[in-house]
């Protein structure tokens, strides 16, 4: 008869199996199949592998059910049968366990970003994990494990939620890179307080690395946590062998670094990927041949900073920032980057609005997913020798995480201060249709990152020399097709730091009216985009073809009424100027754009407000 799994690891160490994906493999399933749904396909098997891990010394079977959530579920067609698969993964191990060895339930994480960083709420996590974790402990699991997490908000999230809902032992494991960090850069002490803190009965990590990594983070672990450590290691790195990953630890090689694991304070130990059963039989000699060391350690506090303070105040960030603090009506020009290598005209263009009294350029990011020179490049030279601020457009479209924290240093370091935030278009819209997008994040993900840069932070929450200050903008668009979704990505772009907020074009007045009153409570300045009209077709371009832009049919029967070109583009920029005067009281600014790149059009649409 099993005593509960939290007595039994007071005073024993405690072995886990190895791998199952590695096995499964290693038998002919290929790896693009469902791993979790074979424990109602093909049972057998799966009691095979688990046998073999018993035969081999393991004191706790994990469960085949690593990806038996909603949303990987979903990418088979299996969303019906979520909790069949993970109830039947945990009875086919304990049918296998018997009384004598343990059952956890293993989940893994999501491969989604959570809020702010991606589309997932925190509650749908939740609900997530619940929804799998009621299977298993219905088929009989004694403890879950949360294992190969690399977003420590994520595994708050699981451990919070199987904490709440079910009387079940709990061990939340990170998975680190070889410098023992997180794969956000949180170092292991830093995670592994925070998960004591949230309720997990045992901390540790496991997968990505081999044992040399694992033991160096252990010995900061140890340091900072109360309750047991698990450590789970890969079997070494793998290397590609004729297009099968091959890992080249040995089995012997484990054996040495269990005992050290458990010197160094680990109670519990297992195999991640590329293990087998001949690593846990000797890792199970390993435990036999030694006997625990009982060390005393003393207790280091961990100071984490729950809430980020900006460096500087919005104000203090640019002189284009400071205007809009005090209240100044500003005023920028867009300037589409070149499709070629030369920026004379752009710069060019540039030093005459600076002459003209034009507070910032405007430099989008990849318009329409066009193929077009780097923005951040053509700012730093605009900025450099046309002597007039700009705001970068940075889109999330083109660069994954660390290559837009990258870029977000790099520009900042070379004198870029004013930013503007927006998801970006799909290839599919531009030049390079087959293209692939990244967006690692969104919007309001990026928007958490520059905060969290500004305030001194990467993105692992550890503190930063040098931090940025960006002034942080975000797009908004008064005319979308669901208001209320638009008002709600709105609120969570200001939650997450957004300073100020740039419209797309506004050509009705009354959409802008509406959108600005949903948005009062938020309390930050809004900059009305502008697009002056240049001819009928253009019109019809703007109101069909540009997301985001809604010209009104009492301005194209104005438009249509025109009887040459020349009368529709002075109607256009006549309709541009109106626009401005009709909502200067509400805005804080407008920003221009400028049709053809024809600097013309903007100084003309300005010359009231300059």
């Amino acid at each position: 008869m099993r005593i509960p799994f939290l007595e039994f690891i007071k005073n024993n160490l405690v072995l886990f199996d190895g791998a199952m994906g590695t096995e499964l493999y290693n038998k002919g399933v290929f790896i693009n199949s469902c791993y979790d749904e074979l424990n109602l396909t093909r049972p057998k098997l799966i009691k095979e592998i688990h046998q073999l891990y018993i035969d081999a010394g393991a004191d706790v079977l994990e469960t085949n059910t690593f990806g038996a959530n909603r949303l990987k579920l979903q990418k088979h067609g299996l969303e019906d049968k979520i909790y069949e698969i993970n109830k039947r993964g945990a009875e086919i191990a304990r049918e296998v366990a018997g009384d004598g060895i343990y059952v956890a339930g293993s989940i893994g994480p999501l491969n989604v970003r959570l809020e702010p960083w991606g589309p997932l709420a925190e509650e749908e996590a939740r609900e997530i994990f619940i929804e799998q974790a009621k299977g298993l402990i219905d088929g009989g699991a004694d403890l879950i494990i949360l294992e190969t997490f690399s977003d420590l908000h994520l595994i708050q999230q699981a451990i919070v939620a199987i904490r709440d809902n079910f009387n079940i032992p709990v061990i939340a494991q990170m998975t680190i890179g070889n410098d023992g960090n997180s794969l956000f850069g949180t170092p292991p002490e830093l995670f592994a307080s925070k998960m004591e803190q949230w309720g997990a009965d045992v901390i540790g990590i496991n997968c990505s690395v081999g044992p040399k990594p694992m033991l160096d983070a252990l010995e900061k672990m140890n340091v900072v946590v109360s309750v047991p450590i698990s450590i789970m290691p890969n079997a070494g790195t793998p290397v590609n062998v004729e297009g099968r990953n091959i890992y080249l630890s040995t089995a012997d090689y484990f054996a040495e670094y269990t005992r050290r694991f458990i010197q160094a304070g680990a109670t519990i130990v297992g195999g991640c990927c590329g293990t087998n059963p001949g690593f846990i039989k000797e890792m199970r000699k390993a435990i036999q041949s030694i006997q625990p060391r009982k060390t005393i350690t003393k207790k280091v506090e961990v100071r984490i900073e729950e809430k980020i303070k900006p460096i500087i105040t919005a104000c203090e960030k640019s002189s284009f920032a400071a205007k809009v603090c005090n209240k100044k009506f500003v005023t920028s020009v867009e300037i589409v980057p070149p499709r070629g290598t030369d920026p004379t005209e752009p710069i060019e263009q540039s030093k005459i609005l600076k002459e003209a009294g034009v507070d910032a350029i405007n430099i989008p990011d990849g318009p329409r997913a066009l193929s077009r020179m780097g923005a951040s490049y053509l700012s730093l030279m605009i900025q450099q020798q046309s002597q007039i601020e700009v705001i970068l457009h940075y889109a999330c479209r083109d660069r994954n995480l660390l290559g837009m924290v990258g870029d977000l240093l790099g520009a900042y370091a070379a004198g870029i201060k004013n930013i503007l935030i927006i998801t970006g278009d799909p290839p599919k819209m531009g030049t390079y249709p087959d293209a692939t997008a990244v967006f690692d994040v969104d919007s309001i993900g990026l928007t958490n990152v520059v905060n969290y840069l500004n305030s001194g932070m990467d993105l692992g929450g550890n503190p930063i020399d040098h931090p940025t200050g960006f002034y942080i903008g975000v797009g908004a668009n008064p005319g979308a097709i669901d208001l209320d979704y638009e008002i709600r990505r709105f609120e969570w772009k200001v939650k997450a730091g957004a300073e100020y907020a740039i419209t797309q074009p506004v050509f009705d007045n009354e959409l802008f009216y509406r959108f600005k009153k949903r948005v009062e409570g938020y309390n930050i300045p809004i900059i009305a985009g502008v697009w002056p009209l240049v001819s009928v077709r253009n019109a019809e371009f703007m109101n069909n073809e540009v997301p985001g832009a809604s010209v009104p049919d009492r301005i194209m029967k104005r438009m249509y009424a025109t009887k040459s070109k020349e009368e529709a583009r002075e109607l256009g920029l006549e309709i541009a100027r109106e626009t401005i005067r009709e909502l200067k009281a509400e805005i804080a600014g407008v920003q221009v754009s400028m049709p053809f790149g024809k600097i013309k059009y903007p100084l003309e649409v300005l010359k009231e407000v300059l």
